[in-house]
């Protein structure tokens, strides 16, 4: 192997191509495996799913030495080692279940550089006869994975990952590259701190994961929301997700009892008990596992198609990390939390005991996460945005808000006046509880000391629970309308705020307890599957499944789903085009390729299809298109009402809420400048809003409302009022 510093790209390109079967980088590889190749240390933040592993195995390859990888978990190691010879790989781990003769063996393969990647624990790696073998034995850079676990401001804080600065010490000059797939601005600084890293390069790719259909459902019949979910994956492979021990011993029992094979996974089980389970469900013997948050920083397996969070998870790090074990394949899955504020409650009780700073810290991510789950802008937005990145697109077509699945109040614009005319009325110098209390009309003690019970929001909303109102508040607060400001959370109006109160927007607010029991169907979802014939990729399954079991490793190792859809999409008969297939490297085609090529030929003969289908066009995991003015849904919004569809047709057509809809058809009036309302209103009606216009003025929508009788709907005046405000401007 040639000298690191003069390793091409396209040299790079052909080791992936020789044992991976992939052609071409994910976002960000090629810089991080550019880092590795330059001995620069580095810090790379990748999401799940989104090859970090493949950032220093494939340099490993590509530079002389060994490379050592210190990993969390024996599971985790085994996995990847044996993955590693499915491609034709020499890699070793040494953990506590290698015997005294296997470490040898090692220690010899290692000394002779038949080893290219070795696996430890952190533990192992810093003991000093570790370190002392690994001063002889050539080391080409050292490899942190899980690296979030350094950092105490991260979601899995492990003190011994600390005592990793050595490294800099025991080995100058060798490079140290941290790699996460959940890290804060705040924990990528301490990770590269701790190590003691040398001007590293920070790496950060987007933490969008827009294969994920993310959906927040209020808790209401638990078990009957987890069958629905699991009945839209059959024999598919799935998380459950609990906060208790309990919970997950009872949900796995309910599952079994209706014919789920699913197993429990916690830590009251046996460390004997735990691997089991683990390996029943790796290997397929079981769909599904309901666990704690104990498991899955150790799961490499990339076909997960779903993932339920029966209880809320602790923090967004923790959501981003437990929801990413879905799709890590690229192919579309489904993650579902089932909300319930009673959670708040379990997990402050839970966490009550940490320090006080932690504690504070702690609570600060519960807040977050509530706020997540009660919001109505973009799940994706929202959770990128709390790791400090945007997401352009104006809708991601891939959660329950951009669906119109969330079922929205009817007249948010009059509602959200109330609350913020509340918070102005008591002077813009309370937190969310006490205006909430003063709009539901509470007796509390400070609202009558403060004389609250005399304003004319008083009361307002008394037919509404203080949580509803509550989190009215908090969705008016994520949308920019309220400000939380000091160290009380103080609630200030904003500007948006102001031009809510003067009618010029509509925010989006959900009803109380509100859910819709259908499943958004996210746009595009069929093209994971376009060309594919599901018989065939159903019985390749079933041969991989086989395969995997005389061999002793997981089925994912043999092939991955979205290698299974491609053959079963191009269904290729000879081992030159079974090599053409993603995910199938030298090694792999030289162990499967006969089997594979040969039931494929069989499947096809039997069903009467042609074989070597290789003209079928590939279509990708939907990826969003680069950011534009208008979303794919708006685009074709604008060009319905410019056929004059009216609110409810568009709605049907495009798959939107109509109060999105009728977002659209405002926005579609002002931009077109359109002076006449009259394809979505009568005459009459226009006549008459423009009358009570010039009577009652243009400040707020209720005064019109009201003086028309409410016979005339707020979505009629503001169609009116649009048009209207085109004309005095032309």
């Amino acid at each position: 192997m040639e000298s690191s510093s003069t390793v091409t790209s396209d040299q790079l390109l052909a080791t992936m191509h020789k044992y991976w079967g992939y052609e071409g980088f994910r976002p960000l590889q090629q810089e991080a495996m550019q880092s590795v190749l330059n001995d620069r240390d580095s810090v790379v933040v990748m999401p799940t799913g989104g090859g970090k592993s493949l950032c220093y195995q494939v340099p490993a390859l590509c530079k002389p030495g060994l490379a050592v990888v210190a990993s969390p978990l024996i599971s985790l190691m085994k996995d990847q080692v044996d993955a590693l010879a499915a491609c034709g790989i020499h890699a070793a781990c040494i953990n506590s279940t290698i015997s005294v003769a296997e470490r040898r063996e090692i220690a010899t393969d290692i000394r002779s550089g038949d080893t290219k990647i070795l696996y430890l624990a952190p533990e192992r790696l810093l003991t000093d006869r570790t370190l002392d073998f690994l001063a002889d034995a050539n080391v080409s850079f050292f490899a942190i994975d899980e690296s979030h676990c350094i950092s105490e401001w991260g979601h899995d804080f492990r003190p011994e990952y600390r005592m990793m600065r050595m490294l800099k010490d025991r080995f100058p000059g060798v490079g140290v590259h941290a790699y996460t797939a959940t890290a804060t601005e705040r924990v990528r600084q301490d990770i590269a701190q701790q190590l003691g890293l040398v001007n590293p390069e920070l790496l950060v790719g987007s933490f969008d994961r827009p294969n994920l259909m993310y959906r927040v459902v209020r808790r209401k019949d638990r078990f009957a929301q987890i069958q629905k979910v699991i009945a839209r994956h059959p024999n598919e492979s799935g998380i459950v997700y609990c906060i208790r021990r309990a919970d997950v011993e009872s949900i796995a029992e309910q599952l079994n009892s209706i014919g789920v094979k699913a197993l429990p996974y916690h830590a009251g089980l046996s460390d004997e008990q735990r691997q089991d389970h683990q390996d029943a469900f790796i290997k397929e013997r079981v769909d599904v596992v309901v666990a704690t948050v104990a498991f899955g920083m150790g799961i490499d397996k990339s076909n997960v198609r779903y993932v339920v969070h029966a209880g809320m998870p602790k923090s967004l790090e923790s959501y981003q990390q437990e929801s990413g074990r879905a799709g890590r394949d690229s192919l579309e899955a489904e993650c579902v939390l089932l909300y319930s504020s009673g959670d708040m409650v379990t997990w402050k009780k839970m966490l009550g005991d940490l320090p006080d700073s932690a504690q504070k810290s702690a609570f600060h991510s519960l807040e977050a996460l509530d706020h997540f789950c009660i919001g109505t802008e973009c799940r994706h937005r929202m959770l990128v945005s709390y790791f400090g990145q945007e997401l352009e697109d104006e809708e991601c077509e891939a959660c329950d808000v951009c669906l119109g699945t969330v079922d929205l109040v009817e007249d948010a614009m009059v509602l959200g006046q109330k609350i913020l005319s509340c918070v102005i009325r008591t002077g813009e110098r309370f937190g969310a509880d006490h205006n909430a209390k003063v709009l539901c009309g509470s007796r509390d003690k400070r609202v009558l000391e403060f004389g609250h019970d005399e304003l004319s929001t008083y009361g307002l909303l008394q037919d509404q629970s203080i949580r509803a109102v509550r989190t009215w508040i908090e969705q008016l607060v994520g949308q920019r309308f309220l400000a939380k400001t000091g160290e009380y959370n103080i609630l200030k109006l904003t500007e948006s705020g102001r031009e809510l109160l003067r009618g010029e927007v509509i925010p989006k607010l959900t009803k109380a307890e509100a859910d819709k029991s259908d499943s958004p169907k996210r746009k595009g979802k069929a093209d994971d599957w376009e060309g594919v014939d599901r018989g065939l990729f159903e019985s390749l399954r079933t041969l991989r499944r086989d395969k995997a079991a005389e061999a002793g490793i997981p089925a994912y190792i043999v092939f991955g789903d979205s290698s299974l859809r491609e053959m079963a999409r191009h269904r290729p008969s000879t081992l030159d085009s079974f090599r053409l297939m993603k995910g199938v490297g030298d090694k792999k085609c030289q162990d499967y390729g006969e089997t594979f090529t040969q039931h494929i030929v069989a499947y096809c003969r039997q069903e009467g299809l042609e074989v070597d289908a290789m003209e079928t066009e590939v279509v990708a995991t939907p990826r969003r298109e680069p950011p534009k003015n208008q979303s794919p849904a708006l685009k074709d919004a604008f060009s319905l009402f410019a056929k004059g569809k009216t609110v409810d047709e568009v709605a049907a057509i495009i798959g939107r809420a109509n109060t999105t809809v009728q977002g659209y058809l405002e926005q579609f009036i002002r931009e077109q400048k359109l002076e006449d309302p009259t394809a979505w209103v009568t005459g009459e009606t226009a006549r008459r809003v423009e009358s009570a216009l010039e009577e009652c003025g243009q400040r707020a929508l209720k005064p019109i409302f009201e003086h028309l009788g409410e016979e005339v709907s707020y979505e009629e005046i503001r169609i009116v009022v649009a048009c209207l405000q085109n004309r005095e401007s032309a």
